[in-house]
């Protein structure tokens, strides 16, 4: 079974990835498995350009092929914020999850709504410096500032998605694991699918 390197050290980003591929003949591996310490600086101006960074940055590292990606949430009457910086939003020191859903809901109090929102995500598989594969995916819903469900984490539990009458962190991992940025960005990587089922 051929080995695919996730770039993140983010469990959670680890345990979606590894049940929306699922289906796929590869093995997944964490970087603390091949005792990898790599934190590239995501200084990119786009979400591919950070992805591909990162894909960069631990295949070096590595040598194997890496998937990486990029993720974010955007507000339209914020401007698209806080995009590219959703995980460094809050200015709180140490800011967790939570910290940063009230600190996105406190710059929208006041505003009208609906507070229109778009999840994003553009995924990059990379087998060699030459060989890439990429893939955008969003979601369009909107900002509640009541916290509800529990199965997730980041933005979910104040992303609202109409059709469902749920928030993200309410709808649970089987419909994310089909409908969400991640899996909508993850289903377009054609060259991750190919080589999975090619011979070694």
């Amino acid at each position: 079974m051929k080995t695919v390197l996730i770039a993140s050290n983010n469990d959670h980003k680890y345990e979606e990835i590894s049940a929306i591929l699922a289906h796929l003949p590869i093995r997944l591996v964490k970087p603390a498995e091949l005792g990898l310490n790599v934190d590239p600086t995501e200084t990119g101006a786009t979400y591919f350009e950070n992805s591909l960074l990162k894909a960069r940055a631990f295949h070096q590292a590595s040598g194997m092929p890496v998937l990486a990606d990029d993720s974010g949430l955007e507000v339209e009457l914020l401007g698209g914020e806080p995009g590219l910086h959703s995980h460094r939003f809050s200015p709180k020191p140490g800011a967790s999850d939570h910290d940063r859903c009230l600190y996105l809901i406190s710059k929208l109090v006041g505003k009208p709504k609906p507070w229109h929102a778009t999840f994003h995500c553009h995924a990059v598989f990379l087998i060699s410096p030459t060989l890439i594969g990429a893939s955008h995916g969003t979601v369009r819903g909107e900002i509640i500032e009541e916290f509800r469900g529990s199965n997730g984490f980041g933005y979910d539990p104040i992303f609202f998605v109409p059709s469902e009458g749920k928030t993200m962190a309410e709808l649970g991992s089987p419909y994310k694991n089909k409908n969400s940025h991640r899996a909508r960005a993850l289903a377009g990587l054609d060259l991750l699918k190919s080589w999975s089922l090619e011979a070694d």
